[in-house]
């Protein structure tokens, strides 16, 4: 009788290896979805705690053109002063609804000289050519406006800056663009204008809050690593029968097993059979 001696043999420990190694994976896996998770979760209740929080000036909230906590994300703010109309920037390639058209940055210069970046809203691709066929115009003199934080975003390419087109809101080449100072870590989604031109460009909508699947993904793949050691316990249990078939115990336990199998057919699968034999 051989009994459990092929465990011995150092393929068995390779096939453990990589069962072992495979669910480390899974639970490294299983770690990153909820790790993402809980980015999606602290996102919806940054959303839901400064949305619609009531405005707090601007330096209050960032002291420097520097300052930036990512906890402000969506959080309002106000400030007075008035839009530098005539450099007026376009960022292509922004969608909204399904359809693809630009976000309009207007720097806003406060009372104290300092120049914060605006996203006063969206205007689809105009229908004969790649710009927008029109354009509200931001509101001229003294306006006292509200926006929510946003942090500026990543290059994506260089745009077209001849014609005043970015490919992101990197807001140290809209610095450069506009040769002013800026506050260069945030800007900001118009909320509100006071005096409130007769159009403006479409609004952002508010974030949906979405968990999304990161938690069922989760389940997944511990499952999946728990699977990977059942599928090697059976290979194991089949492998310990063939190695042993010769013993009479194990013949026996073979009969009885094969008594139960049969026992769960129907007359009519059992007649299939013997008629497949002949």
């Amino acid at each position: 009788m051989i009994g459990w001696r092929f465990l011995l043999h150092r393929r068995w420990a390779g096939y453990l290896a990589i069962t072992i190694v495979f669910a480390i994976v899974c639970v490294l896996l299983a770690m990153w979805q909820l790790a993402r998770r809980d980015e999606a979760v602290a996102e919806i209740n940054r959303v839901a705690s400064n949305y619609d929080a009531p405005a707090t000036p601007l330096a209050d909230v960032l002291p420097s053109p520097d300052s930036y906590d990512p906890a402000d994300e969506w959080r309002t703010v106000s400030m007075t002063g008035s839009y530098l109309v005539d450099d007026q920037l376009l960022v292509r390639n922004r969608p909204l609804g399904g359809d693809v058209g630009f976000d309009i940055l207007v720097p806003f210069q406060l009372a104290n000289g300092d120049v914060f970046v605006v996203d006063r809203g969206w205007v689809p691709t105009g229908q004969q050519q790649n710009l927008p066929d029109t354009i509200p115009a931001a509101p001229t003199g003294t306006v006292s406006i509200v926006v929510r934080l946003k942090a500026g975003e990543p290059r994506i390419g260089n745009g077209d800056l001849e014609n005043g087109q970015l490919a992101s809101i990197e807001l140290p080449v809209v610095a450069e663009q506009i040769d002013r100072p800026i506050y260069t870590a945030a800007y900001g989604l118009l909320a509100s204008e006071d005096p409130a031109p007769a159009e403006r460009p479409m609004a952002m909508p508010k974030p949906t809050p979405d968990e999304g699947a990161h938690l069922s993904y989760t389940f997944q793949w511990f499952c999946f690593g728990i699977l990977a050691f059942v599928g090697l316990g059976y290979i194991i249990r089949q492998e310990y029968r063939r190695a042993n078939e010769d013993d009479p115990e194990e013949q026996e336990r073979a009969a009885e097993r094969e008594r139960r199998r049969l026992a769960k057919k129907t007359d009519s699968q059992v007649e299939d059979e013997i008629l497949d034999q002949r």
